[in-house]
């Protein structure tokens, strides 16, 4: 136990040389399972809403749809920030604990559903908002954890590992989701539920806290204001992309407008409370700090350039590629999945390591040279045709997770390693929070591009082709008038489209006809051209957003990691010594953004 300015600290060596890997071990299954949830209903949706008798495409049952998908996102979102704080204030570990109880009840509550129709859709999403508290209590903590148990020269592969859980969750979420679901919808959820009991047991048996905690008072205000104008903008964004009236999309909508327009005052509110309490939630004084601002930057812009690709190759895949090759739309959902794997195979694998060699080398050129090549793979996705070669595919998805991985540790490790130690937990939060908003907003905005290129040419393309196999001029308009969003949503849910906005109209078709509106041919071809415009719009927003967060990590401090040893003096032979020491030490200290208590017990435990 050490004395900090701040209070008494306890140490990781307090707790024994293998406590550093037990936080690491603990925290990554956490990440994991959280990260797993975050994606597995997205696969799994069209099973869901089968099971629950529930047909999501409905007008009235649209708002479900959405719902599923992002309440999650939406929750970790707004309450990481306020949970990174508390853990500065009460304990991360303690939080961080707190957090794998509540995602493990969740998980429970959610496999043992019972009810169908709407009913289950509420309860469901209930569930899935509160299993998004507890992600946000691991999310929040689990960075901060580890800044706190490990020295700053092993920090970036720490983190890197953690990462890994982070970023390769929601890629084996789709692969789990797609195939459990065809077997029972409930095992999406019952999956979790062993390793929640088992990390929540092992947490509260193994986990203490070992960093600096602030005793602070709690900033109501900042929260209140920090979650409503986040919520609302977030809500705004989820609505946006809904049809409104005769509009494609809902950006013009009251609703929305009021959302986005109050969300955003709410939030400049925010910021100026921030300027005013003695505690803050958001410590805006930690933005004097190069490396935390233009490292969040890059992880800002950079999540936001790849935060709709999960959304955008399932509906290429599904409603496109799949069918073209064969795959019934029943089974697309799971072969997406499989074909999408070479993301997560280039992220594990250079994850780890550009974590590890940070630690020696520095973080800029790791991060700026994956915010680069990911650009590179959205130029090389833009000139696939849309019906590609899947060798071609599978290198530029293979590149893309290298990409991911080369940029995601060393910027966390970047981050972090800025962070004094009595902010790690809220810093932490503010980190997550820009990427989860930055997610939230992407899937709105990728959505709305691929909508805008769909709604300037689906309508006449499908009107002719319905027209074509005998569908009568003035339902073949009716049908072609329909949303853009519902044709999307058809595709990203894995149901047959044409099938789907026919409906009985088809019994009245010659057998010819209907087997080729329903054919896996029809949609495809169909669609083709429309997504291709649609798809160059959002690629190359995502090329502009990944060059942004490229060149916003040019300007990160990037120094080479402390040696311990070498920021601390010798022992003083006399006063004056003793005062230059100090000195030394305060200058280093300010340098490194960490306490003086903190280096001198990062040199005691690399002489240990």
């Amino acid at each position: 136990m050490t004395m900090s300015p701040t209070g008494p600290v306890s140490t990781a060596d307090d707790h024994g040389p293998h406590y550093k890997w037990i936080a690491l071990s603990n925290t990554t299954l956490g990440m994991l399972i959280a990260t797993i949830n975050s994606s597995i209903v997205l696969i799994a949706l069209p099973d869901i809403f089968r099971g629950i008798h529930l047909n999501p495409l409905e007008p009235q049952n649209t708002s479900y749809l959405l719902w599923m998908m992002m309440g999650f996102l939406v929750v970790t979102a707004v309450l990481v920030v306020s949970f990174g704080r508390l853990g500065d204030m009460f304990g991360r570990a303690r939080m961080y604990n707190m957090g794998f109880l509540i995602f493990t009840i969740s998980s429970i509550l959610l496999a043992v559903t019972w009810f169908d129709g709407s009913s289950a859709a509420i309860w469901l999403i209930f569930w899935r908002v509160v299993q998004g508290i507890g992600g946000a209590f691991l999310m929040a903590n689990s960075s901060a954890i580890l800044t706190d148990a490990f020295p700053t020269e092993q920090r970036g592969l720490a983190l890197g590992i953690n990462g890994v859980a982070a970023i390769a969750g929601s890629f084996l979420g789709l692969l789990v989701g797609g195939v459990l679901a065809p077997i029972h919808w409930h095992l999406i959820f019952l999956v979790s539920v062993p390793f929640g009991v088992l990390g929540t047991v092992w947490a509260y048996l193994k986990l203490k806290d070992t960093g600096v905690r602030k005793h602070a008072e709690m900033d109501w205000w900042g929260n209140v204001t920090f979650a409503v104008g986040l919520v609302a903008v977030l809500v705004g964004i989820t609505y946006g992309i809904q049809p409104y009236g005769d509009s494609a999309m809902g950006w013009t909508s009251p609703m929305v407008l009021s959302c986005l327009i109050g969300g955003s005052l709410v939030l400049a509110a925010f910021v100026v409370i921030e300027t005013k309490v003695a505690e803050p939630l958001f410590n805006l004084h930690l933005f004097a700090n190069r490396s935390f601002t233009f490292g969040n930057l890059a992880n800002l812009t950079g999540s936001i350039g790849r935060g709709g690709l999960q959304f955008i190759l399932i509906i290429w895949l599904q409603g496109i590629w799949l069918p073209q090759h064969g795959y019934t739309f029943e089974k697309t959902p799971l072969w997406s999945a499989i074909y999408m794997v070479p993301i997560t195979v280039g992220f594990l694998l250079t994850a780890p390591i550009s974590g590890a060699l940070s630690d020696r080398l520095g973080t800029k050129w790791f991060t700026t040279t994956g915010m680069v090549l990911t650009a590179g793979t959205f130029a090389g996705l833009v000139a696939l045709p849309v019906d590609f070669s899947y060798p071609v595919f599978a290198v530029i998805l293979l590149l893309n997770g290298i990409g991911m991985g080369l940029f995601s540790s060393p910027n966390r490790a970047e981050v972090m390693n800025s962070l004094p130690a009595d902010a790690r937990g809220s810093g932490s939060g503010m980190m997550t929070t820009f990427q989860n908003t930055a997610m939230v907003l992407s899937i709105g905005l990728f959505f709305s591009l691929m909508i805008s290129g769909l709604a300037t040419h689906l309508p006449d393309t499908m009107q002719s082709g319905l027209v074509e196999n005998g569908v009568s001029a003035g339902e073949a308009s009716q049908i072609a008038q329909l949303p853009a969003v519902a044709v999307l949503f058809a595709a990203f849910l894995g149901y047959n489209p044409i099938e789907m906005l026919l409906g009985d109209q088809l019994n009245g078709l010659p057998d010819a006809s209907r087997e080729t509106l329903t054919g896996l041919d029809f949609f495809p071809h169909l669609i083709s051209s429309p997504f291709a415009d649609g798809l160059l719009a959002a690629f190359t927003f995502a090329i502009v957003c990944c060059v942004i967060g490229a060149v916003a990590s040019l300007f990160t401090n990037s120094r080479k990691p402390r040696t311990p040893s070498a920021g601390c003096p010798a022992a003083p032979d006399d006063q004056r010594n003793s005062e230059s020491a100090g000195a030394t030490l305060a200058a280093v200290a300010a340098e490194s953004g960490e306490s003086p208590a903190e280096l001198v017990d990062a040199d005691r435990r690399s002489v240990s």
